[in-house]
């Protein structure tokens, strides 16, 4: 457990980055939708050269779990990030990370139906104690623009990616991380450039230099560290912790990636966080120490056959 915490503390650190390097293109002129197929494109090409020799003479792994690797890179990869940019351009960052992050609010309630029996007090209480630490961190009392086609795209974004922690956290021996990151992140950046073909996704790219903090540096360095840092570390480690902690841990405690967005854009953006989103920083630890805590009573106690169901997401069928 210490380890699989260790590890999804240090994939919400790298996943942070992508909001900095991210912004850095689009203020050049790059559009959402190209800087998420770059991204993908080049982790894909990048996570394919330890993937091939993992596969060799056992190809049969991928024709084995093709639906959960296709769901994977079209839900939890392309269309989660698809849809929190169009959030984005119709909503302060924010509000759209905000409603994205509800997604641990979607298990636990899913959970909850399908299991047909209620959370434990601390699963509530940690949930609750989150929201509100992420309300905090966020910042939302100044002056925000609201537009109702853009919480649906931040609501869709929050569903894609339960259903990300649902795929990751699955126990499956036969598909090692780094073939499911590998694939996933293959088959987002072929529907990604599908939808541009199409003409359903606007694509503009620029080579003009970038601005981190002080330096001026060349568009690829941003680029680089969106598709290295950003995705191909942050998705393999993702994984990784997923299955060692579990959905609705893993969910909850990717919710400091918002605190690492914030550290991020700090040192290189030059925003300086407020008191007030160190006190939501604060709610955010406090409510998955308690969800964690939720999980350790229930391994313990009589009633641990509930909170065991909620804990592991393969015993819910079907993915939703």
């Amino acid at each position: 457990m210490a380890s699989g915490l260790g590890v999804a503390l240090f994939s919400s650190a790298v996943f942070g980055l992508s909001g900095s390097f991210a912004k850095a293109l689009l203020e050049t002129g790059w559009t959402p939708g190209a800087a998420v197929t770059a991204r993908l494109t080049g982790a894909a090409l990048i996570l394919a050269v330890p993937a091939i020799p993992a596969l060799r003479g056992r190809w049969h792994q991928l024709r084995d779990n093709w639906l959960t690797v296709l769901l994977f890179g079209l839900i939890g990869v392309a269309a989660c990030q698809l849809f929190y940019f169009n959030a984005v351009a119709r909503l302060s960052v924010g509000v759209a990370l905000l409603l994205e992050y509800l997604a641990p609010v979607l298990i636990v309630l899913w959970l909850w139906a399908a299991s047909r029996k209620r959370p434990r007090p601390l699963t509530v209480a940690g949930t609750l104690l989150s929201l509100g630490g992420l309300v905090l961190v966020l910042d939302l009392t100044g002056a925000v623009k609201i537009d109702f086609i853009g919480v649906l795209w931040g609501i869709a974004a929050a569903v894609c990616l339960a259903i990300y922690f649902f795929i990751t956290a699955k126990e499956n021996d036969t598909l090692p991380p780094i073939i499911l990151a590998s694939g996933g992140l293959m088959v987002g950046a072929v529907t990604m450039w599908l939808a541009a073909a199409t003409g359903l996704l606007p694509m503009a790219f620029s080579t003009a230099d970038t601005r981190l903090g002080p330096w001026t540096t060349p568009w690829w360095v941003a680029l680089g560290g969106l598709v290295v840092l950003a995705t191909v570390l942050a998705y393999v480690s993702g994984i990784v912790a997923a299955r060692a902690l579990g959905s609705k841990v893993a969910s909850f405690v990717s919710l400091t990636e918002v605190l690492f967005a914030v550290i991020w854009a700090w040192l290189l953006l030059g925003e300086l966080p407020g008191p007030i989103q160190l006190v939501g920083g604060v709610l955010i630890v406090g409510g998955v120490v308690l969800v964690r805590l939720d999980e350790i009573r229930s391994t313990a106690g009589e009633g641990a056959a509930m909170p065991q169901a909620l804990d592991h997401a393969n015993d819910v069928e079907p993915v939703p």
